[in-house]
């Protein structure tokens, strides 16, 4: 009796534990072959990830080696080389975790005309969020554009079963393998480690910390945030395991999965959310400065709390969360520069930069996306002194203000001008026509 066979494409979805389509070839098939596509047309885009995916692939590959199969690792074009294999395997068909962005939709695309050609069948499996996108829509509506009724749908939702990572993987005879790209070096010195195996340790170290997030995730400098979110991103984790883990569907982490999930939804109706205003009727009138827009890049504003947020981006290929608020609305609400930019700048940087979270916080703080009030504005200054009260995030990351004491670091134009004198930082970036109360 002939033994079958399956291929499971890996994407954003780099692990073995929870992972449907992993886990459904394992079941139903005598030889499955985990197989991995190195795109060149998703290659240079931030040189963090590829750091970090990289670090995945190698720990994807040997939790497979621990059950007996391996990585089979390719590099061109995914649709060619998943078909290109799976005739070499004699495979009956593919299995694919579904995927929200215009690029992942043109290839399941691709993919399933090929494989109707080639007469393979093409499953797509869920993974990537906690409810799939789509699952959950409005009366009259394809996809929900206000959070609150989103959120009240999806705790009422029913989620799938998690499913324990296979005992067992076995390859066909003869499959060459392939090698592991060289780990090439990121930009961010201080950038997490990628992989399953890293991602499942902070997992437990944080769960420790868990009854306190309501009351620390919004310290800047004290950093006691998950920081779980490049893990969610390549699909370390699995986001039903983190949201199971955690507990308490009412709980204040656990609505943060779900403010992803809602991204997941809006950009899978909605696949110009990188580049396309996604609210009806908006407002952009944006102007042009790349001097400003470069100190912004650089974190070099002349604003305490901004170029705080800037420079760690860079040194960690991440940001907290407060501060993702704050330099968002300080480059869109305060220079009045396009937020498409800063989407481009942060993709660049983030370890965990994906097109539906990156792009829809983006479009929230500009007003263009989903926020409700879209016309509303951050203070700088007042956000700097409620979530960095003592000063100790902006001494942090910029270090020319370490002598300045208090509440001062966040307002250093307002110092003596001897102190001032003494200072290696720039006034705050003039915007024309503008004149914020905060600067007087």
């Amino acid at each position: 009796m002939s033994r079958r066979t399956a291929v499971v494409l890996f994407t954003r979805d780099l692990r073995v534990h929870d992972h449907p389509a992993l886990a459904t070839a394992c079941a139903a098939f005598d030889r499955v072959v985990p197989l991995y596509v190195l795109d060149p047309a998703l290659a240079d885009r931030s040189p963090n990830r590829t750091r970090f995916l990289h670090q995945s692939l190698a720990g994807l590959r040997e939790a497979l080696r621990e059950r007996g199969g391996d990585l089979v690792v390719r590099r061109g074009d995914p649709v060619a080389e998943t078909i290109r294999l799976a005739r070499e395997v004699d495979a009956e068909g593919v299995g694919l975790s579904a995927d929200v962005s215009r690029y992942a939709h043109r290839r399941e695309r691709r993919l399933r005309e090929e494989c109707d050609r080639h007469r393979l069948f093409l499953r797509l499996f869920p993974g990537v969020t906690v409810v799939e996108p789509g699952a959950l829509r409005p009366a009259g509506g394809d996809h929900y554009r206000v959070f609150s009724p989103y959120h009240r749908s999806w705790l009422a939702a029913r989620w799938r079963e998690e499913l324990a990572a296979p005992k067992r993987v076995e390859l066909p005879d003869g499959v060459r393998v392939g090698r592991l790209p060289a780990l090439p070096a990121g930009e961010s010195p201080q950038a997490a480690e990628g992989g399953e195996g890293p991602g499942r340790r902070r997992l437990d170290r944080w769960l420790a910390t868990l009854d306190r997030y309501d009351d620390i995730h919004d310290d800047m400098a004290g950093d006691e945030t998950s920081r779980l979110s490049p893990y969610l991103r390549f699909g370390c984790l699995s986001p039903l395991a983190v949201a199971n883990r955690a507990g308490d569907r009412n709980g204040p982490f656990v609505r943060q999965l779900c403010w992803r999930d809602f991204y997941y939804q809006v950009t899978a109706a909605f696949p110009e959310i990188s580049t396309k205003a996604y609210r009806r009727g908006a407002t952009e009138d944006w102007r042009y400065d790349a001097e400003a827009m470069a100190a912004w890049t650089e974190g070099r504003t002349g604003m305490p709390i901004v170029d705080a947020g800037m420079r760690q981006l860079r040194a960690q290929g991440w940001m907290h969360n407060r501060a993702r608020l704050i330099t968002a609305g300080y480059l869109t609400k305060v220079l009045g520069l396009d937020w498409r930019p800063g989407v481009e700048v942060f993709s660049r940087w983030l370890l965990d930069g994906d097109v539906a979270n990156n792009s829809g916080n983006w479009q929230w703080v500009a007003g263009t996306g989903n926020d409700s009030r879209p016309y509303r504005s951050l203070n700088p200054v007042r956000q700097a002194e409620r979530y960095d009260p003592d000063g100790r995030y902006v001494r942090r990351w910029v270090p020319e203000l370490a002598s300045v004491p208090g509440k001062a670091v966040h307002q250093p134009w307002r110092l003596p001008d001897e102190l001032r004198r003494t200072l290696d930082y720039p006034p705050p970036l003039e915007v024309p026509g503008a004149d914020p109360v905060w600067l007087r």
